[in-house]
């Protein structure tokens, strides 16, 4: 499935790149100019075509299946389904850290996968966060970003939302990371690994409803909105892994 998707993603890529662009302002308008730099968003035309199409997946499947789940569940039973989830991204994540040489937080990452695992019971339970070790996330695209790969421009992703080539190609290489891309097709194992697909995009939804409801209703321009958050969290992100240098061993004893 998760294959699937990324052929379809890179197919997507591929009309892109002989899709309409958006008209560059003339270089004696200076100020619409450095709007479009800072944009930096030339194939804006078509990503507001994909912008619309997402919307209305969302607005029609998406946003109302993340609902009932939220009204069905009560918290105390959809924070272990979180946190069982994330515990499963913890190979990918350990992967990213030792690659963008953190050992630090590599540390953490795998204390977090062992005492969740054991102590939490499968991930059901953050019991590695309230000892010291806190979760963090790592991706491929943020690897690219700390080895000096430029994001390219902005994309806005059919199914996946808002995206650059670097966060794109960083999708497909954490899709090879993760060990359920090479599970065998016997004993329910892809049967698993799809509907923890379908669970997770279900529960990443839920997590943001009420801030994309507010994006909808209160933003002049939702795509510009959804735009700008995205460039924003990401360079926000990357500039954190950057500089951080955490301690692996939590200072138990200070007083």
């Amino acid at each position: 499935m998760r294959t699937s998707l990324l052929r379809s993603l890179l197919a997507v890529a591929a009309v892109w790149a002989v899709s309409a662009c958006a008209t560059k302002p003339p270089a004696s308008d200076a100020a619409a100019t450095a709007e479009y730099r800072d944009n930096n968003d030339p194939l804006e035309p078509t990503n507001r075509v994909v912008y619309a199409f997402n919307d209305g997946l969302d607005t029609y499947v998406l946003a109302p299946v993340a609902r009932a789940y939220r009204w069905a569940l009560p918290d105390v039973v959809r924070q272990p389904i979180h946190n069982a989830l994330l515990n499963m991204t913890t190979p990918v994540i350990l992967i990213n850290d030792v690659v963008q040489t953190k050992p630090r937080r590599a540390g953490d990452t795998f204390m977090r996968f062992v005492i969740n695992t054991t102590a939490g019971v499968g991930g059901l339970f953050d019991v590695a966060a309230k000892v010291g070790y806190p979760y963090h996330d790592a991706d491929f695209g943020e690897t690219m970003a700390l080895w000096g790969v430029p994001e390219g421009p902005f994309l806005f992703l059919p199914v996946f939302g808002p995206s650059n080539p670097r966060d794109a190609v960083g999708y497909g290489v954490d899709v090879a990371f993760d060990p359920l891309t090479y599970v065998p097709s016997g004993h329910g194992l892809r049967t698993f690994a799809a509907v923890r697909t379908g669970v997770a995009a279900v529960d990443a939804r839920s997590q943001v409803l009420d801030e994309v409801d507010s994006v909808k209703k209160t933003a002049l321009d939702p795509y510009a909105t959804f735009r700008s958050l995205y460039r924003q969290n990401r360079e926000s992100t990357i500039d954190k892994v950057r500089t951080e240098d955490r301690a692996t061993v939590p200072n138990w004893y200070a007083k």
